[in-house]
C-alpha cells in the first residue's frame, strides 16, 4: 500500500503546477525544492522569483526548516552517488 501511495504522491507532485490539490504555499515549497535539487539545470539554479515566492508564504524559521528538509535527502543522494551506493542495498 505504501508503495502505491508513494507512487501516486510522486505523480501528483510532478503535476503540481496544474493539480488543484496544492495551496500556493505548497506550490512555492515544491518549486523551491525542485530548483534546489536540480542545480545544474540552469545558470541561476534558484532564481529570485522562486525564492521570493517561497519567502512570501513562509516566515524565516519555516523557510529555514523547509531548506533543511530539502537539503537533507539531497546530501544523502549526492553521497550515495559519490560512493556508488545503490539505493536499497546493504552498504557493507
Amino acid at each position: 500500500m505504501a508503495e502505491v501511495l508513494g507512487a501516486r504522491a510522486k505523480q501528483v507532485a510532478s503535476q503540481r503546477r496544474e493539480a488543484p490539490y496544492f495551496t500556493d504555499a505548497e506550490r512555492a515549497a515544491l518549486a523551491l525544492a525542485e530548483a534546489a535539487t536540480r542545480l545544474s539545470d540552469r545558470a541561476d539554479p534558484v532564481p529570485d522569483e522562486i525564492w521570493d515566492e517561497a519567502a512570501r508564504h513562509y516566515g524565516e524559521r519555516a523557510l529555514a526548516a523547509l531548506l533543511l528538509s530539502i537539503a537533507t535527502p539531497n546530501v544523502f543522494n549526492r553521497l550515495s552517488v559519490t560512493i556508488g551506493q545503490v539505493v536499497g542495498t546493504d552498504w557493507r
